[in-house]
């Protein structure tokens, strides 16, 4: 018997394993953003350069983790379909 993997995965599964990673992202950007204003208005420009220069760095890695953990939590879900 072949089983269908779009029989059993819809599209409000879909939302349901992917949210927390969507969620995640949007608090780490607004981090980035409210880090950058304290770190500028406070701490000066050559440390808010050194952020600026550093940041994409840790957003990339984060987007790779995100991604790892999204697909791992979707492939070991739908095995307890």
């Amino acid at each position: 018997m072949e089983m269908q993997f779009s029989n059993h995965f819809t599209f409000g599964k879909l939302i349901r394993f992917t949210m927390p990673s969507i969620v995640m992202m949007i608090f780490t950007s607004i981090y980035g953003v409210v880090d950058g204003i304290f770190v500028s208005n406070y701490v000066g420009k050559t440390p808010f350069a050194a952020i600026n220069i550093i940041w994409p760095v840790f957003m990339i890695l984060g987007a790779v983790g995100f991604m790892i953990g999204t697909g791992r939590c979707c492939a070991s879900a739908t095995n307890h379909l």
